[in-house]
């Protein structure tokens, strides 16, 4: 989780985990992060690797190449392996870039 936080604070945008508080959000673009769910490796029936998923939610009002290669270059710096998608959500008139990848816990 550290690991996940360095990176949000090197891209420099307002980030929260999974929401900001009903109205605490700021101006695009903002950054919401989830941690859904492990990928653990086991041994001998234990947890021996534990691995966490963990979401980037880039949200902006527009198609911004240049802060989605800010977010790259931080994931890539660490040598992080992620997927990529996006998504416009038309109820919020915002743009949706969604980072999918996992780091040790």
């Amino acid at each position: 989780m550290d690991e996940a936080l360095r990176v949000l604070a090197e891209i420099g945008l307002p980030f929260a985990y999974h929401h900001f508080a009903e109205g605490e959000s700021p101006a695009p673009p903002f950054i919401c992060y989830l941690t859904p769910e492990s990928d653990n490796f086991a041994a001998d029936g234990r947890v021996y690797h534990r691995l966490g998923a963990f979401h980037i939610e880039l949200y902006s009002d527009r198609k911004d190449p240049e802060l989605e290669t800010r977010v790259e270059a931080a994931l890539d710096a660490r040598g992080v392996f992620y997927n990529k998608t996006e998504t416009w959500i038309e109820s919020e008139k915002l743009y949706e870039v969604l980072y999918q990848f996992e780091l040790e816990v």
